[in-house]
């Protein structure tokens, strides 16, 4: 018996392609990362390996600190590949397009959002199609590939500006949007309490990072003003 028996190609994109299919009989994914062909072959392999190192090792310490991220089946770096679990639910870009009430589900991305950053973790990429929404209606961040430790309260605000840009400009309809990410982010500090000091120094407070989100949207109204 195989242990990957692939699907269907769920994804096709400039970073990587992702594919369906099993793993050992268990649902999974398989993300292989693409070549870029700009680089030197030998370059794009080093950076290619490192990154994916990197998103691995961050992937299994967040598990191992609780936080809701998809199992890994399988890495194979040679191949530039990683399976792994398979989220029963739906990409957040989806959700949004049906008509309910979104506010319960917001408020879940929020607090995965913070439980990543407590960990002095930045995302960096934080797309609605890079959360999902399990049939539960918990938020899951996946794709850290551009992910980083950071301690600095300007890399938090940068996370979720990013995530505001995008509910601006591909989900002006749902109303509020962002203020129920907020609520969500805010919470997690409220219920857990102060964020514990990291390894490299203090990580800011949700406070700290929601009002880092308000400046650099001054700035950027600023600037394309």
């Amino acid at each position: 018996m195989e242990p990957w028996i692939p699907d269907e190609v769920l994804h096709t994109g400039a970073e990587a392609v992702v594919t369906s299919g099993t793993w050992f009989g268990a649902n999974a994914i398989k993300k292989q990362r693409t070549e870029r062909k700009w680089r030197h072959p030998e370059l794009d392999a080093h950076l290619t390996k490192k990154r994916l190192q990197n998103e691995i090792k961050l992937m299994v310490k967040l598990r191992n600190k609780g936080l809701p991220l998809p199992i890994i089946f399988d890495v194979d770096l040679s191949q530039r590949s990683m399976i792994m679990q398979r989220i029963d639910g739906e990409p957040l870009i989806d959700i949004l397009k049906i008509e309910v009430n979104h506010k319960k589900i917001l408020h879940s991305v929020g607090k995965s959002i913070r439980l990543l950053h407590r960990e002095a973790v930045t995302h960096g990429d934080l797309s609605t199609n890079n959360i999902m929404i399990s049939n539960n209606e918990s938020a899951i961040l996946i794709d850290l590939g551009l992910a980083k430790v950071e301690y600095e309260v300007e890399g938090f605000g940068i996370d979720l500006h990013v995530l505001h840009e995008i509910f601006r400009a591909s989900h002006p309809n749902i109303d509020a949007a962002m203020n129920h990410v907020i609520e969500g982010y805010l919470s997690v500090d409220a219920d857990l309490g102060e964020v514990q000091l990291g390894s490299g120094g203090t990580i800011p407070s949700a406070h700290e990072c929601v009002n880092r989100l308000e400046k650099i949207k001054q700035r950027v109204r600023y600037h394309s003003g």
